[in-house]
């Protein structure tokens, strides 16, 4: 039986606002996709200052995963690639 990764809680700073996480990864990725997401928000912000705080957090999650989408496509044609490759001998 796997070894169940036991869940703690960190505390994170997102634009200003404090969060406690809670989940099974370790705090020092927690914090790495909190700073993202804070740098993401700010950088958005900068670029549209009259956002009021939910619609700039919605434009924000908009952005991620347009982002997280166009990698999540481009990992799928890479591993087609390599999987071909594999089927027809190919270097």
């Amino acid at each position: 039986m796997a070894e169940q990764k036991k869940k703690q809680r960190i505390t994170v700073s997102i634009y200003g606002q404090q969060y406690t996480v809670v989940g099974e990864e370790p705090p020092t990725y927690v914090k790495d996709v909190a700073h993202i997401v804070d740098q993401k928000m700010r950088e958005i912000k900068k670029r549209n200052p009259y956002l009021d705080t939910t619609r700039l957090a919605v434009l924000t999650a908009v952005n991620i995963v347009d982002d997280y989408m166009k990698l999540k496509k481009e990992n799928e044609m890479l591993n087609e690639k390599v999987n071909e490759e594999r089927s027809t001998g190919d270097d």
